[in-house]
């Protein structure tokens, strides 16, 4: 299992290890299946989804399809993804994404792409999913559920919770919403990723190490 769970991208402080996780092939072969989903759930322009691309360009990777997965099958998910390399599920409203994850067998499609290679990268509202629940997504500023959702059972992928976006004006709020749950919890700078590869978790990037609930990382 190939984890990359992010605040806001990949940024400079941590890109040699996001290169170090890419499959053995020239970077200009990779492919990506960009997830926009979650930004459907949000009003506005959606501004931030060129972000990611833009990111991944620089780097090399130009083979990057846009997918929204609202009106497709399990079976049509997966057969899409499974050309990809890399699946990065971008950001937005959580409840908006996660509601289609599971209506569109989406949920169920990634676990299996993961389980057999696939990279997952998850920016914002893309990585809350990729933990038991999504429950800290109605914590301080976070998304509203305008949407129905109500089982915030997520993917599971990894046993924490992680919140996006975090800096010192949120702290004393965070830090009391975080003490109405037991799962360990990782608050992540923007400047921060979070990386799992099979059983070790660590994370990279800028700033201090914001771990609450017992979380400790898993370097081997």
């Amino acid at each position: 299992m190939k984890l990359f769970l992010t605040s806001s991208g990949i940024h400079e402080s941590f890109k040699k290890d996001f290169v170090d996780l890419l499959p053995k092939k020239p970077i200009s072969k990779i492919s990506v299946a960009h997830i926009i989903t979650a930004a459907f759930g949000e009003k506005g322009e959606k501004w931030w989804l060129n972000i990611a691309k833009e990111q991944l360009k620089k780097l090399g990777i130009s083979d990057i399809e846009d997918l929204d997965i609202r009106g497709k099958t399990e079976d049509e998910l997966y057969t899409i993804l499974s050309q990809k390399d890399i699946i990065l599920v971008d950001g937005g409203n959580t409840f908006f994404l996660l509601k289609y994850a599971k209506e569109s067998g989406f949920d169920k499609a990634i676990k299996k792409l993961v389980n057999e290679g696939k990279i997952y990268i998850g920016i914002s509202a893309g990585s809350y999913i990729a933990c038991p629940t999504i429950e800290q997504s109605r914590w301080k500023h976070q998304d509203r559920n305008d949407f129905g959702l109500k089982d915030l059972t997520a993917l599971n992928f990894v046993p924490f919770l992680l919140t996006a976006h975090f800096n010192e004006e949120i702290r004393n709020t965070l830090e009391e919403e975080i003490k109405s749950t037991n799962i360990p919890v990782i608050c992540l700078y923007d400047g921060q990723s979070i990386i799992v590869k099979d059983n070790l978790v660590r994370v990279a990037g800028e700033g201090k190490k914001e771990f609450y609930n017992g979380f400790k990382e898993i370097t081997g």
